[in-house]
């Protein structure tokens, strides 16, 4: 078992808690002891996807913990994640009589981590929640950092709160039932996270390419771990994303914009690899990148089964929708680029005209066409 700390005191966003790397679930109950809460019921929150796969194991390791242990289960997929579940949410706590020291677990990926986060920061003003992400796009980046929303009218995280949990405890064998496509989605935050701050790590990920698609625990643990450490860094820096934090939404603006325009067919991590792209090519045209960075970059996304265009959408039509980004600031957005690769900075200067031109060159219809 391998942990690390994500703390910030002497602020009025104070926060600490253990991100714990395990083999199994066996652990967890001391885990959870070791927090001393004060909570007498814990519900787990999932989907209908990971239910079937852990939640009795879950329910049977934590039930000795607390005089009653419930469970929500809502539909699998981001079509859920919305206020209407929050609310069935809600009235399950209440039916069960949750008091404001009781607790959340979220048993998922980003979806559940996200949904059951904003649930707590907001039943009763605030109750804790304890992060148990089966996913490996929620264990490199959405379970840390407190982040917490949900999406309202197709609008991605547009409502949501800064809450953090108790505890993240990632229990490493639940990644062997992921399927390729959501694996791969991962793999887009990884890449994401080493080209923002640390050049050797994003040369690692890719030298260990063929371990890491065949999922060698050590390996996938110590990128994992690399990932944390990285966002931890960033996040006790800057909890609220008054600054720094931004570069953590390197691909977001132009990737979001699609996975809306989509709707949401195609899942999160793809496209964040495809702003990627498209961050790195603005980045590219203006001298930060060279030819061989930028299509390494992009290169990388074929290597991992990330995909480096998307069809059916008119470049118009994505360019319109980021700006009814959460990222805009003043009526400008916060543009992530990348001044050279490991290192993002915060570019309020990007036109409209340099991102119709990223967004054209990913738009594979237009592609297609030449």
């Amino acid at each position: 078992m391998k942990t690390l700390t994500v703390k910030r005191e002497g602020t009025s966003t104070e926060f600490s808690y253990e991100i714990v790397w395990d083999g199994s679930y066996e652990r967890l109950a001391g885990c959870v002891e070791n927090l001393k809460l004060p909570a007498k019921k814990a519900c787990i929150v999932t989907d209908s996807t990971v239910s079937e796969l852990y939640l009795e194991e879950v329910k049977n390791v934590l039930s000795p913990l607390f005089e009653t242990v419930t469970a929500f289960v809502f539909p699998a997929g981001e079509a859920s994640k919305n206020l209407d579940t929050v609310k069935d949410l809600y009235t399950h706590l209440i039916e069960n009589h949750f008091e404001r020291k009781d607790i959340l677990f979220a048993l998922g990926g980003g979806v559940v981590g996200d949904l059951t986060g904003y649930a707590a920061a907001t039943y009763l003003r605030g109750i804790d929640f304890i992060q148990l992400p089966t996913t490996l796009l929620a264990q490199v980046d959405s379970s840390v950092g407190g982040k917490t929303g949900v999406d309202f009218d197709q609008y991605k995280n547009m409502v949501g709160a800064f809450h953090h949990p108790r505890l993240v405890y990632m229990n490493m064998a639940t990644l062997k039932s992921l399927n390729g496509e959501q694996f791969a989605c991962g793999m887009g935050e990884v890449l994401k996270t080493g080209l923002i701050r640390d050049e050797k790590f994003y040369i690692w990920t890719i030298n260990h390419m063929s371990e890491i698609e065949e999922r060698i625990e050590p390996v996938l643990t110590k990128m994992i771990q690399k990932c944390c450490d990285i966002k931890r860094q960033v996040v006790e820096n800057d909890p609220t994303e008054q600054g720094e934090r931004a570069v953590l939404n390197l691909g977001h603006t132009i990737g979001h914009a699609i996975e809306k325009l989509k709707n949401f067919e195609l899942l999160h991590g793809q496209c964040v690899a495809l702003g990627t792209v498209a961050a790195a090519y603005i980045s590219y045209k203006r001298s930060y990148l060279s030819d061989e960075e930028f299509y390494e970059i992009r290169d990388m996304n074929v290597g991992f089964y990330l995909p480096i265009t998307v069809d059916g959408l008119k470049s118009e039509d994505i360019l319109a929708a980021t700006k009814s980004d959460k990222k805009m600031e003043q009526g400008t957005i916060k543009f992530i680029l990348l001044e050279s690769v490991g290192h993002a900075v915060v570019d309020r200067t990007v036109t409209d005209e340099e991102m119709l031109e990223a967004i054209n060159s990913i738009n594979g219809d237009l592609i297609d066409e030449e």
